[in-house]
């Protein structure tokens, strides 16, 4: 029986084969990432200062711990600031009466103003009642959400200006006029609108937070 001769290779060439085996995709795949090391690291560190020489950790040295967490969570604050609820990012689409609009309230006035410089009242109109909804829904008095009609935002809006109640029924009801009915508008129900705008900008929540008002735009 012909029998193979063993390979006895020399150690250069033994550690030229090994390098070449371990090169190959399925041990490379398995290699611990960077990320995988430094949690390795940071975790036995923990379990080090943790777990004294009985396996319990010391009062102390948990003592030590919760301030250092403490301290980093101090340090999130002032560097990032109190995180912002209840305030919608410019740049997220708000559902103003049927379609998606990203823009402030500032930009909807200033569009509704350019409007009415080229006297284009349904225009203005409908961007300066966009513009009334939008103010509210960035000073949280009125939660603007996809899917209500001009007269029940008006509604909800009446709570956080009850002063205002009669003048924003009508006001949705000149939105309503041109967006849905083609009526021409007019410059009277533009600068009515406006009016309207600069009142509600100076309308403050109570003083007692109340239960923020929702209410869907279509």
């Amino acid at each position: 029986m012909h029998l193979d001769i063993p390979v006895d290779p020399s150690s250069p060439q033994a550690q030229d084969w090994i390098r070449n085996e371990l090169a190959k995709p399925e041990y490379q795949t398995s290699k611990p990432t960077w990320f995988d090391i430094a949690s390795k690291a940071v975790q036995d560190w923990l379990a080090s200062l943790l777990n004294g020489p009985t396996g319990s950790a010391s009062p102390v040295l948990l003592v030590v711990v919760v301030l250092i967490v403490a301290a980093i969570v101090v340090v999130a604050f002032l560097v990032f600031g109190r995180p912002r609820v209840n305030r919608r990012a410019a740049s997220t689409p708000r559902a103003l009466f049927g379609a998606g609009d990203a823009r402030s309230a500032d930009e909807l006035r200033r569009s509704a103003a350019d409007a009415a410089r080229a006297e284009d009242w349904p225009l203005a109109i409908e961007e300066q009642f966009r513009a009334i909804a939008a103010a509210l829904d960035e000073r949280t008095l009125v939660d603007v959400r996809p899917g209500t009609t001009a007269t029940e935002f008006a509604s909800k809006a009446s709570r956080a200006a009850p002063a205002e109640a009669a003048e924003l029924r009508q006001a949705a009801r000149t939105f309503d006029e041109v967006r849905y009915l083609d009526r021409p508008g007019s410059e009277a129900g533009y600068r009515h609108l406006l009016d309207l705008d600069g009142r509600l900008r100076r309308v403050r929540p109570p003083q007692e937070a109340p239960e923020r008002m929702t209410g869907t735009l279509a």
